[in-house]
């Protein structure tokens, strides 16, 4: 796909990309995190008392002597082993005594510090089961009397000892079958009991874990916080920094376009190109890097959170997973092809905006302003049809996404409701699964937003793909040559041919002649003959088909396009101002001009008089494409901007139009004496123009037809002949 050849532009943002990747590992580990805790704060801090535990710390004498009952001789040793008896009344009880109220009244047996307590759990949850069980009334194996007057415990001494064990081994099978989280849960329910009847603060204990844990979430909260902050940070960072190179890189490779690129590309959608394609990349890439590493750690991660806290619960999250897939392909399916229509009505609505803006005198002129509303409102509603299509689809994604979290919700609350009636899960492992079940719905939400953005992007990276991957046609030599030292500037055509891309005829047909310095050249014939595109491969503005365009005697094509135009002054047809200043403008070319050298070119160009009459002269500000000028105004500042440039060569390409005949005679009277060591060549419509032009060339359907002086062309060329005729009188042309 295009968009990953554009991946070069991101190589230096790699160091960002990385730090941003293991902060989005950070954060997504955080946001894993927080669900178990709070399962914790449930299953601990309410439902436990905040009792962590799986071997009590502390066991009345008397509530010991029962669990011995169902414990072997080896465990009772390795218990008894394991515990310190203090007894009531002794001086170590004083040192308990605030801890373990009940030592007012009876012996206890305390866990003693640093002991190997390996195996305790098992011993005590059978035990603690076995004595529950017979507390409500369970004594199936035992062959007692469950309704005897006499204290069941007192009996079971009795008992032979493989009965007992046997007893509380049923007992800790039946519990085994619901998991070891409901033995956890079990055991801690009974060590509770037993720390109550010793006067254990189970309030304080509570609140210390509750309190302990949320601060410990916040905390983990905030790293989340942090690293999404910085990440965000370092995707706007990257996605702009490369949205800006990749403006930076069309720049450049239009800049090298010659006249075959530019027939290619409209101007209206290299602009789009460059602005509203590369947003799309830039909008992409900024969602890209903060989701596309996060969602799966958060998805994956999830998935196997949940089944670890109930794995009889995981097919709820098959069928939302396989219900948000199904609805992002289906929606996609449809949109994607309007992505691309979208860009290329946008395309076509720049360019009608585009040609109303230049051409507005034209359509009042015209008063044709009614039609172009109407031409403009057509590709307007066109393109708000297609986007309103499109905005609707993508506005039905979210709220069926939500309806399925909402259904996903709804069956984990019912099945898990059933599973903790039946003691097969516990409350706060049921809000954990949901919130993992959420984390991965919202995943999934998060990637729909990245193939929300993707189709119109992808569109986009083909579009700035196509110009980047468009090599200029005219591009400098390997080994470029070098104009020798005094460069002269003869210019010379050998054999020309020249024929359009695409084109089938040759637009220049064995075009020769010299232009030599210090001399006037001037070129004339009929309005679509040729003129124009044969002074335009002198700066190669494009190339000749065949033949040779030499300067010097050095041909064009083997020397760098920057040296040749540094030694040519060309004025074009259409005259073109660059918003700034008159000063900004006429130093375009040559930044070191002084004031002085300013004021002489201006005067050379006849521009002076109406520059000195503004109230900022020179200063004055010039607006887009000096629309603030008459075209007269202009061509005079363009001719000014060439002279300052001080070349070997000058072109002026029908330079002269709009300009008055007194005007045009005083222009050309100053340009004689400040060019008289430069070759001049002239395009022109006017005979005037070029009546006193060393040589005249006359071009007709691309081919020369008469090479000499106007005396020489009015005895020898029928179509110089019918040019001048047509213009002027004999009077005049005598």
């Amino acid at each position: 796909m295009k968009i990953i050849k554009l991946m070069k532009f991101m190589k230096p943002y790699t160091v960002l990309l990385i730090l941003s990747i293991g902060l989005l590992f950070i954060q997504a580990t955080s946001d894993l995190s927080l669900p178990d805790y709070m399962s914790n704060i449930v299953n601990v801090g309410i439902q436990k008392s905040g009792i962590t535990e799986t071997i009590p710390e502390v066991i009345r004498a008397t509530e010991m002597k029962r669990l011995f009952l169902f414990m072997n001789k080896d465990e009772k040793k390795s218990i008894l082993n394991g515990y310190e008896y203090i007894k009531t009344g002794s001086e170590e009880a004083k040192n308990y005594i605030d801890e373990y109220p009940i030592l007012e009244k009876e012996s206890v047996y305390i866990l003693k510090e640093n002991e190997n307590t390996e195996g305790f759990e098992k011993i005590f949850s059978r035990a603690f089961f076995a004595v529950q069980a017979i507390e409500k009334g369970e004594t199936e194996g035992l062959k007692i009397n469950k309704n005897s007057k006499v204290d069941i415990f007192k009996l079971l001494i009795f008992l032979p000892e493989k009965q007992r064990i046997d007893f509380a081994d049923n007992i800790y099978e039946k519990f085994s079958k619901l998991g070891d989280s409901m033995i956890s849960q079990s055991l801690a329910m009974a060590i509770k009991n037993e720390y109550e009847k010793v006067g254990i603060d189970l309030y304080q204990r509570q609140k210390s874990y509750i309190l302990t844990t949320g601060s410990i979430m916040l905390l983990i909260a905030l790293i989340s916080v942090t690293s999404a902050v910085i990440v965000g940070f370092f995707a706007s960072k990257t996605a702009a920094g490369m949205a800006r190179d990749l403006r930076k890189a069309i720049f450049s490779k239009v800049e090298n376009f010659a006249g075959e690129e530019f027939d290619k590309f409209s101007t209206a959608s290299l602009i789009t190109r460059t602005t509203n394609d590369i947003t799309q990349i830039q909008n992409l890439m900024v969602i890209l890097i903060r989701i596309v590493f996060y969602a799966p750690i958060l998805g994956i991660g999830g998935v196997f959170r949940a089944l670890d806290k109930s794995p009889s619960m995981s097919w709820i999250i098959g069928v939302a997973v396989a219900g948000i897939l199904t609805l992002i392909i289906s929606i996609f399916s449809v949109a994607f092809p309007k992505f691309k229509l979208i860009q290329k009505l946008v395309d076509k609505i720049n360019l009608i905006a585009r040609e109303n803006l230049s051409g507005i005198m034209v359509i009042r002129a015209f008063n044709t302003q009614e039609h172009e509303k109407k031409r403009f409102d057509k590709a307007n509603v066109e393109l708000t049809k297609t986007s309103l299509f499109v905005n609707r689809l993508m506005a039905v994604m979210m709220p069926a996404m939500m309806l399925v979290m909402n259904i996903t919700m709804i069956l984990i609350v019912w099945v898990g409701a059933h599973q903790i009636d039946n003691f097969n899960l516990q409350v706060g492992d049921m809000m954990a699964f949901m919130q993992y079940s959420m984390q991965i719905i919202f995943s999934f939400i998060m990637m729909s937003m990245i193939f929300i953005l993707f189709p119109r992007a992808s569109v986009s990276a083909n579009r700035i793909a196509e110009v980047l991957a468009m090599e200029p046609s005219i591009t400098d030599p390997e080994k470029p040559k070098h104009f020798k030292k005094p460069f002269k500037g003869i210019v010379e055509f050998k054999n020309v041919f020249f024929k359009y891309p695409g084109g089938e005829d040759y637009a220049l047909k064995d075009i020769s002649f010299k232009a030599e310095p210090g001399k006037t050249t001037a070129i004339i014939g009929s309005t679509g003959s040729g003129k124009s595109t044969l002074v335009n491969l002198i700066p190669r503005i494009y190339d000749v088909t065949k033949g040779e365009v030499l300067i010097d005697g050095i041909n064009v094509k083997e020397v760098t396009q920057k040296e040749l135009r540094e030694h040519i002054g060309y004025v074009p047809q259409k005259t073109t101002l660059f918003s700034g200043t008159i000063e900004s403008n006429i130093k375009y070319g040559n930044e070191n001009l002084t004031d002085e050298e300013m004021k002489k070119v201006a005067d050379i160009a006849e521009a002076l008089e109406f520059i000195e009459k503004l109230p900022e002269g020179f200063k004055t500000d010039v607006s887009q494409a000096g629309k603030n000028f008459s075209g007269g105004q202009k061509q005079r500042l363009s001719i000014a901007r060439a002279l300052a440039k001080k070349p070997e060569i000058f072109i002026f390409d029908d330079s002269f139009s709009a300009l008055d005949f007194k005007t045009d005679l005083s222009i050309r009277r100053k340009l004689r004496e400040y060019t008289k060591d430069s070759t001049i060549i002239i395009v022109a419509q006017r005979i005037s123009t070029i009546i006193n032009a060393d040589q005249i060339i006359v071009i007709d359907e691309g081919k020369i037809v008469g090479i000499g002086t106007h005396n020489e062309l009015m005895k020898s060329c029928e179509t110089y002949r019918e040019i001048a005729y047509s213009q002027l009188s004999e009077e005049e042309l005598a």
